[in-house]
């Protein structure tokens, strides 16, 4: 899996000039240009040629540029997927995929780009698996919202009623080497709520989070980020076990805890985490 950060990925309707400009300095590791539901329906072509517009003039710097795009079912994803395959984008992100087979016409589409899977369905959760295993899907994206609203879910402490569905689509994103973003928190003013749902998507394994507003870039950005004692801890690891595999030993003890291999494996892998955020935010 690429090492290149995700923690943070942030909606911005195509059809919004200001919005556009004003994400061009936001400190987000991936933008997600909205062509769907944030782009009202006598928009949705003015938006396709305002966002390609935005997108030529090659102003976003090293941020993964997404690009949402209305449903091959509907009138205006035919249009998008043709426009979206000429845009100065890295990927794009379809909705409502239920299979794998849903990402067959897109990719016919899409002139080689990447495909991301909005998994905010039953049937996504179902057939994550198979999803995630597409040779063209490069990551996940939680629609949590329409999951709850499709499972008719009501609202629990630690998204209890989600849980199940949060986990398959990680296990299947884990299991296939696809990257993987958590829901949208709704409350964009509640940065305890925010702070408490980073923390639970980070705890799980998620790679980052989907956001709504920029308001919330801070503190997403932080907690899916390796902290200073997590750092040192991986290179005292390393360091302790480069030792004792010198000295004909397969583990080593750090603060009182057994290294192995599989530890270090993931030191490295914070290690990696922690450079590259660096050089993106450098």
């Amino acid at each position: 899996m690429t090492v290149r950060p995700f923690r943070s990925a942030l909606y911005i309707p195509g059809s919004k000039e200001r919005a556009l400009e004003k994400a061009r300095d936001l400190p987000v590791d991936a933008i997600l240009f909205d062509l769907e539901d944030a782009v009202a329906p006598d928009e949705k072509a003015n938006a396709r040629v305002t966002l390609a517009a935005a997108l030529t003039e090659g102003v976003y710097g090293e941020r993964y540029k997404i690009v949402r795009m209305n449903g091959l079912e509907t009138e205006w994803g035919a249009d998008d997927a043709a426009a979206i395959a000429e845009m100065d984008c890295d990927a794009v992100l379809v909705p409502k995929v239920n299979s794998a087979a849903d990402i067959d016409p897109v990719v016919e589409r899409m002139q080689g780009k990447p495909v991301w899977a909005m998994m905010e369905t039953p049937l996504a959760v179902i057939n994550a698996a198979g999803i995630a295993a597409h040779p063209a899907v490069e990551g996940f994206v939680l629609g949590t919202n329409d999951l709850a609203k499709d499972l008719g879910t009501r609202k629990a402490p630690r998204r209890e009623p989600l849980l199940y569905a949060l986990q398959a689509c990680l296990m299947a994103a884990r299991a296939h080497g696809v990257i993987a973003l958590d829901g949208v928190y709704n409350a964009f003013k509640d940065d305890e709520g925010l702070a408490e749902e980073c923390e639970q998507g980070r705890d799980m394994g998620y790679d980052g989070k989907t956001l709504i507003h920029p308001a919330q870039i801070e503190i997403t950005n932080r907690i899916f980020a390796p902290t200073e004692a997590e750092i040192d801890l991986a290179r005292r690891q390393i360091a302790a076990f480069d030792e004792a595999i010198a000295k004909g030993q397969a583990v080593a003890v750090v603060d009182g805890k057994i290294v192995e291999n599989l530890h270090i494996v993931t030191a490295r892998a914070t290690l990696a985490k922690a450079e590259a955020i660096a050089a993106l935010e450098g």
